[in-house]
C-alpha cells in the first residue's frame, strides 16, 4: 500500500514541471559521437544541466542550459572558504526499457543536511526533485542500456558571494549534470589502512558529503597509489583504532555468518546504497550488526579464519570486492570473490532491483516519465 500511494503522489509531482522553468536545449546532442564500448568514469557529460541560483533568501531562476562552463569571478567565496557540497545518484536503463532513478529523495535529504553543516540554505524539493526528473526526461537518451553502466547524477552547490571575507556567502549556485558510466572498479580492489592521517574528527563535517573532506584524503591516497593499492580504508582520528570507511566507499566485513558495518556516529557518511544493503540482507535472513569495529577486531578474524568478506558500498563502486587489506605492512588476502556468498548475493540482488529484473519491494526505483 505505501509503495503504491508513493508512486502515485511521484506521478503526480512530476506531471506538474516546475513553475518559471525556462529550458534551452542544444542545437545538436553529442550523444551519437559516445563509445559506449569505452566509456570512463566521469569524463563523457551529457547535453544539459540545470541551474538554479539562491539570491535574497529565496531560491529562483530555475533553467536548464546545455552543458557549458560556469563564469565564475575570482573572488567567488567557494573558491577561498570551501563552501562546497555534493551528491552523487544514478539513473538506470530497466530490462523492459523504462528508466528510473535510484532513491533521489534520500539524496534530497542528505544534501540538505550536508548544507545546514555547512551554514549553506536548504534546497526545496520542487529544485531539486522537479529540475532532476525534467534534467533526466530531457536527457533520457543518455541513459545508457547496457547492462552494468547507467547515467551518474551530480547535483552539487556552491558559495558565490564575490567577496574575500570569512563569512557565510549570502548567495549561492545549485547545479545538476550528468555523465554515463560503467562500473567504478572494474575487479576486486587492494586496500590499505591509512596510519599516518585520518579522514574525520568527531563533532567535525565527517558525516556531510563536502567537497574539503575529499581534498584532505587525496595526498594519502595518491601516495597508496604510488604504492600499489587502490584505495585507503580511514580509522577514527582519535584513537586510530576503528575502522570508519574507505575513499569512495562504506565498509562492510562478514565475521562467520554475521555482517559488520561501522556505524555512522557523525564521522562518516551514511551511505545510501549503504543504507540499501543493509535493510536488504536483513530481509534476507542474515544477521547483520551496526557497530564500532576495530581493526584489531578485523586481524584477530582473517588470523583465525573468520574473515569470510569484505567489501564496500557506494553509488560510484555499488557492491565493491575488496581482495586484500594491508596494515603496517602485514597484507591480508581475502577468499575469491565467486567464494563469497552474501556479498555476490547482495550485489546481484541490488543490480536486479534497480534494472527491473526482480519487484522493487521498497519503492527505490522513481521512474522519469516521458
Amino acid at each position: 500500500m505505501y509503495f503504491c500511494e508513493t508512486f502515485n503522489k511521484r506521478i503526480f509531482a512530476l506531471n506538474h514541471t516546475m513553475q518559471g522553468l525556462h529550458t534551452t536545449r542544444v542545437e545538436g546532442s553529442r550523444l551519437p559521437q559516445i563509445d559506449f564500448d569505452n566509456l570512463p568514469f566521469g569524463s563523457t557529460f551529457a547535453d544539459h544541466m540545470f541551474v538554479c541560483d539562491y539570491r535574497d533568501g529565496k531560491w529562483c531562476d530555475p533553467r536548464i542550459l546545455p552543458y557549458q562552463s560556469l563564469s565564475l569571478s575570482p573572488a567567488t567565496s567557494a573558491l577561498h572558504y570551501g563552501q562546497s557540497i555534493f551528491e552523487g545518484l544514478k539513473a538506470f536503463r530497466q530490462n523492459n526499457g523504462r528508466s528510473v532513478v535510484f532513491r533521489p529523495e534520500d539524496n534530497h535529504k542528505r544534501m540538505n543536511k550536508s548544507a545546514e553543516r555547512l551554514c549553506m540554505p536548504a534546497i526545496g524539493k520542487e529544485f531539486f526533485m522537479d529540475g532532476l526528473m525534467e534534467l533526466l526526461r530531457i536527457d533520457e537518451a543518455w541513459i545508457p542500456k547496457p547492462q552494468g553502466f547507467s547515467l551518474y547524477v551530480r547535483p552539487f552547490m556552491f558559495a558565490t558571494d564575490e567577496y574575500v571575507g570569512i563569512r557565510p556567502s549570502e548567495n549561492y549556485r545549485f547545479v545538476i549534470f550528468c555523465c554515463p558510466v560503467g562500473r567504478y572498479y572494474q575487479s576486486a580492489i587492494h586496500v590499505k589502512v591509512s596510519d599516518d592521517y585520518v579522514r574525520a574528527f568527531p563533532r567535525g563535517t565527517g558525516y556531510a558529503k563536502v567537497a574539503g573532506n575529499y581534498a584532505a584524503g587525496m595526498m594519502p591516497l595518491k601516495m597508496a597509489r604510488q604504492q600499489g593499492f587502490d584505495q585507503l580504508v580511514w580509522l577514527d582520528g582519535r584513537e586510530m583504532k576503528y575502522v570508519e570507511e574507505s575513499g569512495t566507499m562504506n565498509l562492510f566485513f562478514q565475521i562467520d555468518q554475521t555482517l559488520i558495518t561501522p556505524i555512522a556516529d557523525g564521522t562518516i557518511l551514511e551511505g545510501i546504497t549503504r543504507d540499501s544493503v543493509i535493510r536488504m540482507a536483513k530481509d534476507a535472513g542474515y544477521k547483520v550488526e551496526v557497530r564500532k569495529i576495530s581493526i584489531e577486531e578485523v586481524f584477530e578474524a582473517y588470523n583465525h579464519g573468520r574473515l569470510l568478506d569484505m567489501f564496500g558500498t557506494g553509488t560510484a563502486a555499488t557492491v565493491a570486492p575488496i581482495s586484500s587489506v594491508t596494515y603496517k605492512g602485514f597484507r591480508m588476502e581475502l577468499r575469491p570473490t565467486q567464494e563469497r556468498d552474501i556479498s555476490q548475493y547482495l550485489g546481484k540482488q541490488l543490480e536486479q532491483i534497480r534494472t527491473g529484473e526482480i519487484a522493487d519491494p521498497y519503492g527505490w526505483n522513481v521512474p522519469v516519465m516521458p
